[in-house]
């Protein structure tokens, strides 16, 4: 999950940087260019807090998830224990 998040960062910081690079090179007025970079940028910082909602929705996705698998697993430990307790109480007994 972590490691996701990080990935994503990377990915959009390196977007930003290879876009802001392209329009520096680009023949337009320094006023132009820096207006495209703040709006740029700001796109960046939008799709990045879009990004985080997701990976914050999955987290809590797969936290329930996984509370639901341990439970089960539980009660079938807990089935596996009584059956167990139960076959050997015949035998303990006849002893």
């Amino acid at each position: 999950m972590k490691y996701t998040g990080l990935f994503l960062g990377g990915l959009l910081t390196g977007a930003a940087l290879g876009a802001s690079i392209a329009l520096l090179y680009a023949p337009q007025k320094g006023s132009e260019t820096r207006e495209q970079v703040k709006a740029k940028l700001k796109e960046m910082e939008a799709e990045l807090q879009q990004l985080r909602e997701k990976v914050k929705v999955k987290g809590g996705e797969l936290k329930e998830e996984m509370k639901v698998k341990m439970n089960d697993l539980e009660q079938k430990i807990e089935n596996l224990i009584k059956e167990y307790k139960q076959n050997l109480e015949p035998t303990h007994g006849a002893n």
